[in-house]
């Protein structure tokens, strides 16, 4: 007389291990990777992914710039600091001075990597369809692409980054969904079983 309840118990238990090992299997960890491009301007982007499938890293990032340029300046080490256009984009937290120069960016958290490329920081070089066609009024020889030159570069990274963390999010919360649908229909299907269990024992009366 038993069994039933006991039945029905387990299939509970069964979909609630289902639902809470969905948001394990997905999590991420191991190797991370750091992509560092200038942005056009006088800083730097630090891209940070898991090395193993290029998902964004969502855990906070502990990294440091150091920089040597050309003529023998030193700057840094500075810590990083996340960006505002994405959950794994981060910027160098003081600005590099002009100039061209060799950046090494070492992270400590949420595991080691280190990546060192050459950027240029300063002026940056006008664009030859927005030189062509100056604003009327605008005194010959003004370098009018510089603004739109700066402008460009970021807002590339805002469009980007959001985009990734959305692919980042629907990859995490797609495993969730699929165990709650399945914690659902295993909740229907033991009412029923419980029900009809019932039902043979008032027939058996």
């Amino acid at each position: 007389m038993n069994k039933a309840p006991a039945y029905v118990l387990t299939v509970l238990l069964a979909g609630l291990m289902l639902v809470l090992g969905a948001p394990a299997a997905s999590a991420h960890g191991g190797p991370i990777e750091l992509e560092v491009t200038g942005d056009g301007a006088d800083n730097v982007n630090v891209l940070v992914t898991y090395k193993k499938d290029g998902h964004p890293v969502t855990e906070i990032v502990e990294a440091t710039l150091k920089a040597t340029s050309a003529d023998g300046r030193s700057f840094g080490p500075v810590p990083l600091r996340s960006a505002p256009e994405g959950q794994n984009l981060y910027h160098s937290a003081e600005p590099l001075p002009s100039g061209e120069w060799r950046v090494t960016v070492t992270a400590t958290e949420p595991a080691k990597a280190k990546a060192t490329v050459q950027v240029k920081a300063g002026v940056v070089a006008a664009s030859p369809v927005a030189a062509t066609a100056p604003a009327t009024g605008q005194p010959t020889g003004q370098p009018t692409g510089q603004a739109t030159g700066q402008a460009t570069a970021p807002a590339r990274n805002q469009a980007a980054a959001p985009a990734t963390v959305m692919d980042d999010q629907g990859a995490m919360g797609t495993p969730l969904k699929i165990g709650i649908i399945v914690l659902v229909a295993l909740v229907a299907l033991a009412a029923w079983i419980a029900l009809a269990w019932r039902h043979r024992m008032g027939v058996r009366r």
